[in-house]
């Protein structure tokens, strides 16, 4: 496994990037004993509409820099925010995304999950695609485990909302184990393309 696993969460203002981003760190920090995780975001002067990235670095070694280098795992939430995270890309990352949010992906393991019409199906709420998106994470993530996931999950539920979050983390989880098997590696297409 190496030594370094960069993830990106990406979106715009509201969709709850940054929840997202602080669940998944804290997950995996309780998930592995001597784990370290690094948690950053950054974000436009926008309060809703501008573009968001949450990233984290996660090792099993003293993390020396904080911002990625080479993503394992991107998670975007618009076009732009694939745009973006794309020249970023290790040649092996995966790409959990919504086809409805971000028709075209460039490059990648490509791993299409409708997180929106999941989320309203399952919880009436499109705003818990975040949460559908971190159950289909812990699929693909090697520093997750269940455990860790669970109670970072429960521990960053709004008040009312603990049954909401753990019904969309679990569809999510689902969705990415039916798919994970069918997966194949899209080589990147020239600049023509």
């Amino acid at each position: 496994m190496s030594q370094r696993y960069e993830v990106r969460i990406s979106g715009t203002g509201g969709q709850g990037v940054v929840l997202a981003a602080i669940i998944m760190a804290e997950a995996a920090a309780a998930g592995r004993k001597g784990q370290k995780v690094v948690q950053t975001v950054h974000y436009g002067p926008q309060v809703r509409g501008g573009l968001s990235n949450a990233e984290l670095v996660i090792s099993n070694k003293d993390i020396d820099y904080p911002l990625p280098i080479g993503l394992d795992l991107v998670i975007p939430f618009t076009e732009q925010a694939m745009d973006e995270s794309a020249p970023l890309m290790k040649e092996n990352g995966v790409i959990i995304y919504d086809p409805a949010l971000v028709p075209k992906v460039r490059e990648g393991w490509a791993a299409p999950i409708p997180l929106t019409q999941l989320a309203i199906d399952t919880t009436g709420r499109k705003q818990m695609a975040n949460i559908v998106a971190l159950g289909a994470a812990l699929v693909f993530c090697p520093h997750l485990n269940a455990a860790g996931f669970t109670f970072a999950l429960q521990a960053r539920a709004p008040q009312g909302l603990a049954e909401a979050f753990s019904k969309a983390a679990a569809v999510g989880e689902k969705a990415a184990r039916k798919i994970k098997g069918h997966l194949r590696f899209a080589a990147t297409p020239s600049p023509e393309d």
